[in-house]
């Protein structure tokens, strides 16, 4: 059988050439040769599949001798037990039990080799079997004149031998393989004679006087000797009567065409009913004769025949009906053989030739007599797989055949979409009806036949969702095409995964980028009215679930995939989030107020992220991790862009928004805690953050509200809310088990970090453009708003770094003691003389503006003046405590006083300012001359 197979997948060049010729000449006689030419070089093309696994058998034999071989040389090789002589004692029965105990296991594998290879063989020299005798022939006779058998060894070298012969030599070239097998002269002839018998009809026609009936009628005389020659050559020589037979079919073909349109001998109806019965002869003897190339000869007959014999006046009807007729001879056909060319030469004339009449001829008034057919011939295309599935459910090799499972009901939805444009809503209730179709099939093959047919159920299944999700964006305008695309390319996509066909996979790719081109190029049109529900938004959101859909069944199967192409997963993951980003914001840009928009994106970002949590980790997909923990930096580029707008955070439903969000950001960081990526721990820093940001944000645009916008109350909400949480971080931070405890590092260094230094930052921008203005209070140095929240930042962020040094947390607790007191020193005292600053302009007016303020005695009197005190200060402790470095440092201070007194104090000659500072200074530094001795060095004693 497989030699049969092989014969009738090479003549497929044959058939072809016939074929070719025909449609060839029915546009135009010269053209009949190319015709034949390109009809022979295609179906070549198409047998040539059918050849590899002939290759990779005729591979397997050779191999299975060369093992046979191997084992019967050892087995030669092993010394031979000598030959009995009588009167020896025990040997003669020993060599026997020796020769018995080899014997066995060569013979057993050479005659399983003789009976294996037995089928196949041809006439090949055997020069093993001549070195044999000569060996034997040189052999030393024995002692005695007795014949002796041969050994069971050599019994199984013998039948090796005859097994290596019995397989035939493999070709040196498959081409010429395909070339010489079969009888080509045949074939060739047939083909000549095609031609020449066309010559002949046209030279006779141009100047032979003969009746051009009787010409024809002897024409077709031949033909049907030539089917009757082939037909009883059936048995004996197959392949030379199945090439007799397709001539004689061309030639009946060619013989009704000729009188028809060349001659005009027969009416359009007796030539339809012949073309329709050499076409019902082909099949048949295709059918008994287990020949795909004859049934693929009679099916393009069959199907050409109509349009070779119209005359342009004919019933779409009476066309139609027909090509029923002939689908259902394909479809019972399909009941015995699994021909797949044939099932796909029936579905691309049918849906072919009904696409062309649909383009020319169509109009809504034959409605009604059209839609039948187009009905019955999906169901005739889609009921083919389903036959084809059950005759090859038991071949491991389990293809499913995508070009009618998945081209019939695009070609015919788009055929239903043409029919029905007149109609209103027509498009969407189909795809809904074609959706609801293959949803009822996979289950009812699921329920029938369950894993046998799983493959194809999920086929079906994925079709079904992809129309009945594609019925919603159609019921509100015709943007099918890039949605239909993208949904199919998901579809290839995965066939091409569970096939492991690079090709499939690489188109459904195509299409899935083609489908948002097309979705681009239409986005122009006017929005629909209601939002979500609209074409513009389900056709992104469609894009979007196709994409990730690929780039998740890419993910899961990586390890089946080529390595050039894993990158692809990643790739279409990111396509299918931008579409669903890109549909979302699109919505909201279109049916959102502008003062809500902002809002809007948090809560779409909110639930987005969400999604693509739960895909994570309901899927096992890492890729969808990283969108889910994108919402704080979208959060944080909303809050940039609404604080160019928006009064505050809560405004416009913000108070919804933003709680929402911070919830869901808590929820996402909780959920993610187990994957162990480092940038978690930035996340968790960054929330805090942005806490402190918005909430220092709400609090000041409260106040400010509160207050009328005066004063400096707007801006100690922003110490407070940083401050207030570096607090909280450091008295209970450990007791909030999760995140704060959980997390130490992240909220303690991390995060408290910056917050600390903004308030440094802010400590410094109060002082320096505030008056500290409490309004509508009066104003009291040191317990004023401003005053108070500069020392509660100051308190706050000493708190923080105690209790960071105490829990020995790196970097921080590695600081120098000495340096933190410096830098809270500094700060103090910035912070005091800014203090006394505020308090000359409250009480003496003086303004607060850097050449006022040099130029007033006042000023330079009172800081002479403070200044010696807060030395008076440091040098008392140092030297109580024993502080030398602190003691230097108070000196020091007192150093700038006395250079401060004669180089700015001094030029005020005549003021009781100056004065004032002189001997201010003076007392004060007899004050700690008496207080505050310099101490002793370290080992000294005082």
């Amino acid at each position: 059988m497989a030699g049969g197979g092989k014969g009738r997948g090479d003549r497929m060049w044959f058939f072809g050439a016939v074929l070719g010729a025909i449609l060839a000449g029915s546009i135009d006689f010269n053209l009949a040769i190319v015709g034949a030419l390109v009809g022979g070089v295609l179906a070549w093309r198409l047998s040539a599949r059918r050849q590899s696994a002939e290759g990779d058998r005729f591979t397997a034999l050779e191999a299975q001798l060369a093992r046979l071989e191997s084992r019967l040389e050892r087995l030669e090789q092993r010394p031979v037990s000598p030959v009995a002589v009588p009167g020896k004692g025990g040997a003669p029965e020993a060599a026997t039990e020796a020769d018995d105990a080899v014997a066995p296991a060569p013979v057993s594998v050479a005659e399983e080799a003789l009976r294996e290879h037995q089928p196949i063989a041809v006439d090949v020299p055997v020069a093993a079997a001549g070195e044999a005798a000569t060996l034997a022939s040189e052999a030393p006779a024995p002692e005695a004149p007795t014949r002796t058998p041969p050994t069971p060894a050599r019994q199984a070298s013998l039948a090796a031998e005859q097994a290596r012969t019995d397989l035939p030599a493999r070709p040196a070239s498959p081409l010429w393989d395909r070339l010489l097998r079969g009888n080509l002269m045949a074939r060739a002839g047939v083909i000549v004679l095609f031609f020449g018998v066309a010559f002949l009809l046209k030279y006779t026609y141009q100047h032979v006087q003969v009746p051009i009936e009787l010409r024809l009628a002897g024409v077709a005389l031949a033909a049907v000797v030539l089917l009757l020659i082939g037909w009883r050559l059936r048995l004996t020589r197959e392949g030379y009567g199945l090439a007799l037979q397709g001539g004689g079919v061309g030639l009946l073909y060619l013989t009704i065409f000729g009188a028809l349109r060349l001659f005009g001998l027969l009416p359009a109806g007796p030539a339809f009913v012949l073309l329709l019965a050499v076409a019902a002869l082909s099949a048949v003897l295709a059918v008994l004769q287990d020949s795909l190339a004859l049934a693929v000869l009679g099916a393009a007959g069959g199907f050409l025949a109509p349009i070779l014999a119209s005359t342009g006046d004919g019933s779409h009807v009476a066309l139609f009906s027909y090509y029923a007729v002939l689908n259902g001879g394909i479809l019972a056909i399909a009941w015995f053989k699994s021909w797949r060319l044939l099932n796909v030469t029936g579905f691309a004339f049918t849906f072919g030739i009904a696409t062309v009449w649909g383009v020319l001829r169509y109009s809504p008034d034959v409605y009604a007599s059209t839609e039948p057919f187009l009905v019955l011939f999906f169901l005739i295309y889609v009921a083919i797989p389903v036959l084809f599935s059950r005759r090859e459910a038991g071949r491991v090799e389990r293809h499913l055949d995508s070009t009618l499972i998945f081209g019939v009901p695009l070609i015919a939805f788009g055929l239903q979409v043409g029919l029905l444009r007149e109609f209103d809503q027509g498009s969407s209730w189909s795809a809904l009806a074609l959706g609801a179709f293959y949803l009822l099939l996979a289950r009812a093959l699921w329920v029938r036949r369950g894993e046998g047919r799983r493959l194809l159920v999920e086929a079906f299944l994925a079709l079904g969702v992809v129309f009945t999700t594609l019925a919603i964006p159609l019921a509100f305008d015709g943007r099918w095409t890039s949605a239909a695309w993208a949904l199919e390319g998901a579809a290839i996509v995965w066939v091409g995964v569970r096939q492991q066909r690079l090709p499939a996979r690489l188109f459904g790719v195509l299409l899935q980028f083609l489908g948002g081109f097309f979705y681009l190029a239409d986005l122009r049109q006017r929005v629909g009215d209601w939002p979500v529900v609209n074409s513009v938004y389900l056709g992104a959101l469609l894009l979007a679930m196709a994409g990730l859909f690929c780039g998740w069944l890419l993910q899961r199967r990586r390890d089946e995939l080529r390595p050039a192409e894993r990158w692809l997963a990643c790739v279409l993951f990111g396509w299918g989030v931008a579409w669903w980003v890109f549909g979302g914001l699109h919505e909201i840009e279109s049916h959102v107020r502008p003062s809500l928009q902002g809002n809007a994106m948090l809560a779409f970002f909110s639930g987005s992220c969400l999604i693509f949590s739960g895909l994570a980790r309901r899927l096992v997909w890492p890729l969808a991790s990283y969108p889910a923990l994108a919402l704080l930096p979208l959060m944080a580029l909303l809050a940039l862009s609404s604080a160019a707008h928006d009064a505050h955070p809560f405004a416009h439903l913000g108070y919804l928004a933003w709680p929402i969000a911070c919830g869901v950001q808590l929820l996402l960081l909780r959920r993610h805690e187990a994957s162990g990526q480092g940038y978690l721990e930035w996340l968790h820093a960054g929330g805090l953050w942005l806490l402190a940001a918005l909430g220092a944000w709400e609090v000041s645009w409260a106040i400010d509200t509160w207050v009328a916008g005066r004063a400096a109350w707007p801006l100690i909400a922003w110490a407070l809310v940083p401050a207030a949480l570096l607090v909280l971080l450091a008295l209970r931070g450990e007791r909030i088990a999760w995140p704060v405890a959980a997390h130490l590092d992240a909220y303690l260094v991390a995060g408290a970090l910056p917050l600390a230094l903004f308030l440094g930052g802010w400590l410094v921008f109060g002082n320096a453009v505030s008056d500290g203005d409490p309004w509508p209070l009066p104003y009291v140095p040191l317990l004023n708003p401003l005053d108070l929240a500069q020392a509660g930042a100051v308190l706050a962020v000493v708190t923080w770094f105690v209790e960071v040094r105490r829990l020995g947390l790196p970097p921080l607790a590695a600081l120098p003691r000495s340096l933190a007191w410096a830098i809270a020193a500094a700060a103090a005292f910035f912070w005091g003389n800014a203090a006394l600053l505020r308090a000359l302009h409250h009480w003496a007016g003086v303004p607060l503006h850097l050449a006022d303020l040099s130029s007033s005695d006042l000023v330079q009197a009172a800081l002479s003046l403070f200044w010696t005190l807060l030395a008076l200060a440091a040098m008392v402790l140092a030297t109580r405590r024993a502080w030398r470095p602190l003691w230097l440092a108070g000196a020091a201070l007192m150093a700038v006083v006395v250079a401060k007194l004669f180089l700015v104090d001094l030029a005020n000659v005549g003021t009781i300012a100056r004065i004032v500072s002189f001997l201010g200074v003076g007392v004060l530094m007899l004050v700690i001359g008496y207080l505050a001795p310099v101490p002793p060095r370290e080992g000294e004693s005082p």
